[in-house]
């Protein structure tokens, strides 16, 4: 799905995303990546949902967020108990949904100015 928005260009946008890419402003990412309002993580690892471990969420808990959209690929799947209990300890709230709703919702909170980072898996 292709996105059309106006908007400041001093924070990444989400410009599209397909099950096998996201695009950030003119910059194409085809892996696991994390998105922030001034930063690209690009080919995150763990490569896919299944890898995920609570080690992979140092990467975007050191972007100090205050809320963390994991966006688990085509379908919502909801990451297991020690995941969930990582970002309780740091104080982060979590929502979890499927690629296109964490995009959608990350461009959304970014423009408000929100500390939001987008955790993305493309399948």
């Amino acid at each position: 799905m292709k996105f059309t928005l106006e908007a400041s260009s001093r924070v990444n946008l989400i410009r599209a995303y397909s099950p096998t890419e996201v695009r950030v402003g003119e910059q194409s990412l085809r892996a696991s990546c994390i998105v922030t309002a001034d930063t690209v993580i690009a080919e995150w690892e763990p490569a896919s949902y299944a890898e995920l471990a609570p080690s992979h969420l140092e990467a975007v808990l050191a972007l100090k967020p205050e809320l963390v959209l994991l966006g688990t690929g085509a379908t919502q799947r909801f990451p297991p108990s020690q995941i969930r209990a990582a970002f309780i300890a740091r104080g982060v709230a979590l929502e979890v949904m499927d690629l296109g709703a964490a995009c959608r919702t990350y461009n959304i909170l970014v423009q408000e100015e929100r500390r939001v980072a987008a955790a993305l898996f493309l399948s």
